[in-house]
């Protein structure tokens, strides 16, 4: 650098410009070469250290880290370099500046700071990215703690970008910081639970992106889309978007229907209110007829038995034979509390399939096969008269 001065101030003097313009003529030099050298530097790295990077990642066997050195994380990552070289290089040119230099390099530091805070946002996206397409993490509420990790990147960014431009050191922010906790605490008052929430929700599996929740209090009922930091958006069935905030989700009760898909079957739990005037006893040439048409069985031959109970081992017997009718699920056909509208007798059997639309007409056609077969029991559907009934124009079933 000497022998550059030198040289600078032996052509200034052939000049004949005087030696005030050498020192300023050496100051812009030294910069020219700086910004060279950090084009260079920058250069160097995308066209050779970044195809290396890219080489040995694509030998190894996982796809992850190809995924990881895409092209936005090491331009992120290459914008590192110049503010580096010009924060070493900065002093050469300004040796007789000391002012000057403090704040160049106070600027270098503030330009390195938001890019590294830069360069981890990019780093988390692309994490999110691997993390969504991975068979496992995809089902994991994780774009919260994405949010987090960011957030937190950006206060401590915040912090020490402060820090250097009234140069302190950042530990004596972060103490003042600490003595007005309680207003931050109730400025972010919804990011802290949201934080917390989310942690709950993804350490215990309580939720996940797709599956189908019903939280009347919110009227959500429908698929969740999206887990964020702050607020979980449900797609409900009528297309309509409801925002629960997280916390609610830990502190309320909501259904999560994951468990019925995740078995295989959906559950049928409903009742036929048998009129119990039409309950008797069967004769034997009847029970005999039944069986004949294989509405009953020759164990019933064999004791006393009532119209009901051929009705429901009927039903037993036509569920066992279903195939659209998970077998490897509780079943039963049984018998609930009298009321004062019947005698319920409560179908209960899971479907093979989970589809809501094919859930529906496996049961549409169970009960509707049930209710058509009760009538050669001897059995009605008990139902309220109506005007029409009192009226005497209504005709009954026996």
């Amino acid at each position: 650098m000497e022998y550059l001065k030198n040289a600078i101030e032996n052509l200034t003097a052939r000049l004949g410009l005087g030696d005030t313009l050498a020192q300023p003529l050496f100051t812009v030099t030294i910069l020219i070469l700086i910004a060279l050298l950090s084009f260079l530097a920058a250069k160097f790295f995308r066209m050779a250290v970044t195809p290396a990077l890219r080489a040995v990642a694509s030998q190894t066997r996982t796809e992850w880290d190809d995924r990881l050195l895409n092209d936005k994380v090491l331009r992120a990552l290459g914008r590192l370099i110049p503010p580096v070289i010009w924060y070493a290089l900065l002093p050469v040119a300004f040796t007789d500046a000391p002012i000057l230099l403090m704040v160049l390099h106070k600027a270098c530091l503030i330009y390195l700071t938001i890019v590294v805070v830069i360069l981890v946002y990019t780093l988390l996206n692309t994490l999110q990215h691997i993390s969504d397409s991975h068979e496992t993490l995809r089902n994991r509420p994780l774009k919260g703690v994405y949010q987090m990790i960011n957030l937190i990147a950006v206060c401590i960014g915040g912090i020490i970008v402060i820090s250097i431009v009234i140069d302190k050191d950042a530990t004596v922010i972060l103490t003042g910081l600490g003595a007005s906790a309680a207003i931050l605490m109730l400025i972010f008052k919804d990011t802290i639970l949201g934080l917390v929430a989310g942690v709950q929700l993804s350490a215990n599996d309580m939720l996940r992106p797709g599956d189908w929740i019903t939280m009347s209090k919110y009227g959500a009922d429908g698929y969740v889309t999206e887990v964020t930091l702050t607020t979980v958006k449900v797609q409900n069935f009528d297309k309509t978007v409801t925002t629960i905030p997280p916390y609610a989700l830990v502190s309320d009760s909501f259904q999560n229907w994951r468990g019925m898909r995740e078995s295989g079957g959906r559950r049928i739990k409903r009742s036929l209110p048998v009129d119990v005037n039409t309950i008797a006893v069967m004769p034997r040439e009847r029970i005999e007829a039944l069986a004949a048409e294989g509405l009953a069985t020759q164990e019933h031959l064999q004791r006393e038995t009532t119209n009901l109970r051929l009705m429901m081992d009927y039903a037993a017997r036509h569920i066992r034979r279903r195939s659209d009718i998970n077998q490897e699920l509780m079943q039963m056909v049984r018998l609930l509390q009298p009321t004062a509208e019947g005698l319920p007798v409560e179908i209960y059997c899971f479907t093979a399939t989970t589809a809501w639309v094919e859930y529906e007409a496996v049961q549409n056609d169970l009960f509707d096969h049930l209710i058509s077969v009760m009538p050669r029991f001897g059995l009605r559907l008990y139902q309220r008269p109506a005007g029409y009934d009192l009226s005497g124009g209504g005709t009954g079933q026996a």
